[in-house]
């Protein structure tokens, strides 16, 4: 490719409508690589911070020793410590206030930690929904980027007597990249959206199984709790 038809000049001897669509894209694709690379940094640190709090969760450890730390605000806490605070906080208000009802707080315990998870599920999709939109919009921006651009070629030869390849090429590869970049600014986009869809997935699915394994704990409290309730006070053991 000469240096005529190069990829900046057909950008800058582009029509002003092309030119817009171009700086359009390039704007959208900057902002979605920065929520590409902060989502898989966050997404990662959000699995380590559950595998971590998992691990502890299992070590042994009293549920009010590890509710304790989760309430103590040392750091940001992962979703699943989170989910796990919302639940053992319900279920305590519950029992402060002597109810006896088994049902009643292990369901209040649940709806806590649902209204939690659903909190948390809320941050853990937070932006995805705007690189769903890059990767499904921009093509097509790209694309009414070249119909216009091949319009105003084909208008501007309209005048001329003999029209060779040499006279046509050049509006119709500046209509040609507005397509490109919008692919450039689609595929990452899709890409990126479809991996932090299943890894959202995956997190929540881990997020629903220890909701019902601390359940399941509270259940078993409760029951062992019932002949001595201030035994239970003073540790919760599982």
């Amino acid at each position: 490719m000469n240096q005529d038809l190069s990829i900046i000049e057909l950008v800058l001897h582009a029509s002003v409508v092309v030119q817009i669509v171009m700086v359009l894209l390039l704007a959208v694709s900057l902002a979605s690589w920065t929520i590409i690379f902060a989502k898989a940094v966050g997404l990662r640190r959000v699995r380590a911070d559950n595998d971590e709090f998992d691990r502890e969760f299992w070590a042994g450890r009293t549920l009010q020793e590890l509710y304790q730390d989760a309430t103590r605000g040392d750091g940001p806490p992962s979703p699943q410590e989170r989910l796990f605070a919302a639940g053992m906080r319900e279920f305590m208000k519950l029992r402060d206030k002597k109810v006896s009802d088994t049902t009643a707080l292990l369901e209040g315990a649940r709806r806590a930690m649902r209204a939690s998870y659903q909190r948390e599920l809320d941050m853990l999709e937070s932006r995805l929904d705007f690189l769903g939109s890059v990767g499904s919009v921009s093509p097509y921006v790209g694309l009414f980027g070249t119909v216009w651009g091949i319009m105003h070629a084909f208008t501007g030869l309209s005048n001329l007597q003999q029209v060779t390849l040499a006279t046509v090429a050049p509006g119709i590869a500046e209509a040609l990249v507005a397509t490109a970049i919008g692919l450039f600014a689609a595929i990452p986009a899709v890409l990126a959206y479809n991996r932090f869809a299943r890894d959202v997935d995956r997190i929540a699915t881990q997020l629903e199984s220890f909701m019902d394994e601390f359940s399941n704990i509270l259940a078993r409290n409760v029951l062992l709790a019932a002949p001595s309730a201030d035994a239970s006070r003073a540790g919760m053991p599982r």
